[in-house]
């Protein structure tokens, strides 16, 4: 299996991997014109690489993930990024709220429903994976006394597990409505588990937040 990316696909994920960061270091700023301000006079570099860390990179890998499984199964592959919706992430963190679907892989060829599945599975998993992957640095920031580290752990626990759980919802072009296509006993197996521990994380414990 050989990987391969086109300039366009390149330009394309670097693009959205900047924009989701723009979004999400106003969105964490509390959002609004206000935001904004405050960023600019505290410095934007700190938020701003925090949020490429955590948020944008869950995106990021949520989508090579589909690409690496569907080229696996001989598929055409490729990143597209939506630039309509990236700009209205960026807008909508700067009213207040936040909605990202920065793009998708799309790709072409004979597909199983199993293998179709799959590739769709692909994303949620790497983002529980990453979720994991944040919770040691999480706990190491707590326990040597760093904020920035508590800061990007929890916030990377935190994002990871909603993005893992908001893709397994069965509706729309989401990755959920694929996988409960495929197999009821996947979905349930992945998407409850999911669930459970981003609201209890998130919700309960105020992670990432």
């Amino acid at each position: 299996m050989t990987l391969r990316f086109s300039s366009r696909e390149l330009r394309d994920l670097a693009v959205a991997w900047i924009a989701l960061g723009v979004a999400f270091a106003i969105f964490f700023a509390g959002g609004g014109s206000r935001a904004v301000s405050m960023l600019l006079e505290a410095g934007v570099v700190g938020p701003l690489v925090v949020s490429l860390v955590t948020a944008g990179l869950g995106f990021l890998l949520h989508e090579l993930a589909h690409k690496v499984v569907a080229v696996r199964f001989d598929q055409i592959a490729e990143f597209r990024a939506d630039y309509s919706m990236l700009f209205l992430a960026v807008m909508s963190a700067l009213v207040g709220f936040l909605f990202a679907a920065p793009g998708a892989v799309h790709h072409r060829g004979r597909l199983t429903p199993r293998e179709h599945g799959l590739i769709a599975l692909a994303g949620p998993v790497t983002n529980g994976l990453l979720a994991l992957v944040f919770a040691p640095v999480y706990v190491a920031g707590h326990f040597v006394g760093s904020p920035l580290l508590a800061l990007v752990g929890g916030r990377g626990v935190a994002i990871n597990l909603f993005l893992a759980a908001f893709n397994l919802v069965p509706f729309g072009a989401l990755d959920g409505r694929t996988v409960l296509d495929w197999s009821t006993a996947v979905f349930v197996l992945t998407f409850v588990p999911a669930a459970a521990v981003t609201v209890f994380v998130v919700f309960v414990l105020g992670i990432g937040f």
